[in-house]
C-alpha cells in the first residue's frame, strides 16, 4: 500500500501540471506586444540597463499572467468536468476524469491566484488591478458568459486585449489603440475558428458539451470569421503607416505580407485541414505558421531598432 502511495504521487504531480495547462502559456507572450514596440522610443541595445530592466519586468508580468491563468483553467475544469467527460478529448483531462480531485483542483487554484495577484502587485499596482479583473472576468466566463452568443468570444478576445495592456502596465510604456484593436480583432478570428471546430468536431453532440454551441451554424460561423479576419489586415495594415510611436518613414509596413500570410494559413488549416479548436497548438505546430510568425517578429524587431527615432 505505501509503494502504491508512493508511485501515485508522481503521477499526481504530472497530472496537476497538466490541468495547469502549460501549453496555453503561449498566450501570455502578448504581455511582450509593449516591450517589442516600446523598442522605437524607449529603449536600444546600446542601452543594457535600462533594456535588462524592461525585459526583466516583462518576464514577471508573463510569469504572474501565467499563474493567474492557470488559477482559472483548473477553476473551470472543475466547474466544467462533467460536461468535459463527454467530450472525445476532453474527457481525458485529469479532472474530467477523476485523476485529479476537485477539492484538491479549487485548493492550488487559491493558492496560485492569491500568490499571483500579490506578486503582480509588488511589480506594480496597476498591473495587479488589471490582473484581478481578468481574473475576475474570466470566472464570470466560466459561470455564465460562456453561455452568451457571440459574447462568449468577445470576453476570450478581451482577455488577450488585458494580456497586451498587462504588458504595456508592467513596463509603464503608453501603446498605440491601434494595437488593443488589432489584439481585439486577431483574438476574435482565432476564437471564432475554436467554435467552428468544436461544431465540426462533436456535431450531432456539440450542445451536450457546450450549450452555446446550440447557437451557432457553420455558415455563421464563417461570415464572422471572414468578417473579422479582413477587418483584422485593415486596422494592421492602417496601424502600421498611423500610430505615432512607429517610424516615419512607414518602414513598418514590411510586416504586412507576414500578417497577410498568416491570416490565408490559418483559414486554410480551418478549412482545407479541419484545425482550429487549440489555437495555441496550431499557432505553433504548424511549420509554415511558425515560419510566419518568427519573420513578422524578426522584421518588426529590425524595423523598429534599424529606424528608432525616426
Amino acid at each position: 500500500m505505501q509503494t502504491e502511495s508512493v508511485m501515485a504521487q508522481p503521477a499526481l504531480g504530472r497530472d496537476l501540471l497538466v490541468s495547469l495547462r502549460p501549453k496555453q502559456w503561449a498566450k501570455n507572450s502578448l504581455v511582450f506586444l509593449a516591450l517589442l514596440f516600446s523598442a522605437n522610443e524607449r529603449w536600444s541595445f546600446s542601452d543594457v540597463a535600462g533594456a535588462s530592466l524592461l525585459i526583466w519586468q516583462s518576464l514577471a508580468a508573463f510569469v504572474l499572467f501565467s499563474i493567474v491563468a492557470s488559477a482559472q483553467y483548473l477553476a473551470n475544469d472543475v466547474i466544467d468536468a462533467d460536461r468535459d467527460s463527454h467530450h472525445p478529448r476532453k474527457r481525458h483531462r485529469p479532472i474530467a476524469s477523476g485523476r485529479v480531485s476537485r477539492s484538491l483542483a479549487l485548493t492550488v487554484a487559491a493558492v496560485l491566484a492569491v500568490g499571483g495577484l500579490a506578486g503582480s502587485f509588488a511589480l506594480a499596482p496597476l498591473f495587479a488591478l488589471l490582473l484581478a479583473g481578468y481574473l475576475s472576468l474570466m470566472v464570470a466566463y466560466s459561470l455564465s458568459l460562456k453561455h452568451v452568443v457571440i459574447v462568449d468570444v468577445f470576453v476570450i478576445a478581451a482577455g488577450f486585449v488585458l494580456r497586451a495592456t498587462g504588458g504595456a502596465l508592467a513596463i509603464a510604456v503608453p501603446i498605440s489603440p491601434w494595437l488593443y484593436l488589432c489584439t481585439m480583432l486577431g483574438a476574435l478570428f482565432l476564437g471564432f475558428a475554436k467554435r467552428r471546430n468544436e461544431l465540426a468536431v462533436l456535431r450531432s453532440g456539440a450542445a451536450e458539451h457546450r450549450r452555446i454551441l446550440d447557437e451557432y451554424t457553420d455558415g455563421f460561423l464563417d461570415q464572422m470569421i471572414n468578417v473579422v479576419a479582413a477587418s483584422t489586415l485593415i486596422a494592421y495594415s492602417f496601424y502600421t503607416f498611423s500610430a505615432p510611436n512607429l517610424p516615419s518613414n512607414h518602414a513598418m509596413m514590411l510586416t504586412i505580407p507576414f500578417v497577410l500570410y498568416g491570416i490565408f494559413r490559418y483559414l486554410y488549416l480551418i478549412h482545407v485541414k479541419g484545425l482550429g479548436g487549440s489555437p495555441e497548438e496550431v499557432l505553433f505546430s504548424d511549420r509554415p505558421l511558425v515560419a510566419g510568425i518568427v519573420g513578422w517578429v524578426a522584421v518588426s524587431a529590425a524595423v523598429l531598432l534599424v529606424f528608432r527615432g525616426t
